[in-house]
């Protein structure tokens, strides 16, 4: 008898173990998106994959960022020839895996990176693929073939939808009257929004079984301001994939408004603010949609980088957000070139910059103490009305924050945008990839 109850406990305990083993699998992921654009990039941003290597000892899925849609056929292809010529830098990242086994690569479709002939997004293209079954049809089979053929995992959705209007900063009573107007504008953004929403979740079951018949895994990562509440049955879509990416960042920038700098990423709601602009609201009506139950499935987006506008004389001197009266977008920093974008280690650079290095000084950093809304820095404009400019961004210490919010909420782990933006050659501080370590040391 007593040999029989210590085999019971023996039973208990090994199920014990499995579940706690399965549980933990599920928190504390750290998925790692790379644009493959940066390894032709000129100059100092580009990074070679010798130099990716050292982020894949921190990362436990590599996103590579991004295939497209053909316009006519509905087939996944190539946004860039000349690098993925017969998909050879396909075949050398997943060729990681020899060296780094824990890593699971997924190919990923979409991101704003799949343009029209005006340089925009093509939204249209990803709204007419889901439309017709022959379309899904078509893209379903180049998915399985392409993934199969270059040896990726999985297949992670970052799918163009329709973005919302920009909203101009505005009064509470405003901005309540909106809300409540937007309820019934949808067709503003999308006539056939409800449609699509279901066909989309339609798309999702349709490649769910082929992959995980394979093994394979699929994913969704939501854009910036793209609607949830229009487009995602967030039930099924849940229950359709292995995860979502939240895309929790960009909330502010300066291609949506010009004029004004502020923020682009609290965590929390800041005063007199749109207030679904911030990582809380976002992942609450996430879970708000399916009781929590899901919370392990849900990534917290989180950027290298920052987004920097002009400031005038008109703009002030205290660099308290928002900035009135700004210019646009800011000159990109001198390794992306990018105008209104600055990376970590750009950002790093005009932080330490003495005024003995160059003409203008250097940016003054503004923190948070209290944890809540992010950090900036600026330089106000001179008695010229130039060299005025306002940046908020993320470093390794508010990264590491919305880390810690991310494990209080029993969240799955952080989608981290973008590795070729950190600091990957460790010209900041001497370390290599700051803020993605900081991130993988709080989960």
């Amino acid at each position: 008898m007593k040999a029989k109850n210590i085999y019971y406990l023996g039973l208990l305990l090994c199920s014990f173990l499995a579940n706690l083993h399965s549980i933990s699998a599920e928190v504390g992921k750290l998925v790692c998106f790379y644009d493959s654009k940066s390894f032709v990039r000129e100059g100092p941003a580009q990074m070679s994959l010798s130099e990716l290597e050292p982020a894949l000892n921190f990362c436990n899925f590599l996103v590579y960022g991004y295939a497209g849609i053909d316009n006519q056929t509905f087939r996944i292809n190539s946004l860039d020839p000349t690098l993925t010529h017969d998909r050879q830098h396909y075949s050398h990242i997943t060729a990681l895996r020899k060296k780094f086994p824990h890593v699971r690569f997924l190919l990923s479709v979409g991101g704003d990176h799949d343009l029209n002939s005006e340089g925009v997004a093509d939204s249209e293209k990803y709204l007419r693929l889901l439309e017709l079954p022959e379309h899904r049809r078509n893209f379903k089979e180049s998915v399985v073939a392409e993934l199969n053929r270059f040896g990726f995992d999985g297949l992670d959705l970052a799918w163009q939808f329709p973005k919302n209007k920009p909203k101009v900063q505005q009064g509470v009573l405003k901005r309540v009257w909106g809300s409540f107007r937007g309820l019934f504008s949808s067709s503003s953004v999308d006539e056939k929004a409800q449609e699509h929403r279901e066909q989309f979740a339609l798309l999702l079951g349709e490649l769910q079984s082929d992959l995980r018949r394979a093994g394979q895994l699929l994913t969704v990562s939501m854009l910036p301001h793209v609607s949830a509440e229009l487009f995602i049955d967030i039930p099924t879509v849940l229950s359709r994939v292995d995860f979502v990416n939240l895309g929790t960042y960009d909330f502010q920038t300066p291609e949506r408004n010009p004029k004004i700098a502020d923020l682009p990423t609290p965590l929390y709601e800041m005063y007199d603010r749109e207030p679904s602009h911030n990582v809380q609201y976002q992942v609450q009506y996430w879970l708000n949609q399916t009781s929590g139950i899901s919370a392990h499935k849900l990534h917290v987006g989180v950027t290298s980088y920052g987004r920097s506008w002009n400031m005038t004389r008109n703009s002030g001197i205290t660099g308290y957000p928002p900035i009135p009266a700004a210019n646009g977008a800011a000159p990109g920093g001198r390794q992306t070139t990018t105008p209104g974008l600055l990376s970590w280690p750009e950002i790093c650079e005009l932080l330490q910059q003495q005024p003995q290095d160059r003409e203008t000084p250097h940016l003054r950093k503004v923190g948070d103490p209290t944890k809540r809304f992010g950090i900036y820095a600026y330089r106000a404009a001179d008695d010229q009305g130039e060299n005025g400019i306002w940046v908020g961004y993320e470093d390794p210490t508010t990264a590491a924050i919305k880390a810690g919010f991310v494990q209080a909420q029993g969240l799955g782990g952080v989608s981290f945008h973008d590795l070729s933006l950190d600091d990957f050659r460790g010209q900041c501080a001497g370390e290599k990839f700051p803020i993605l370590r900081s991130i993988k040391f709080k989960l």
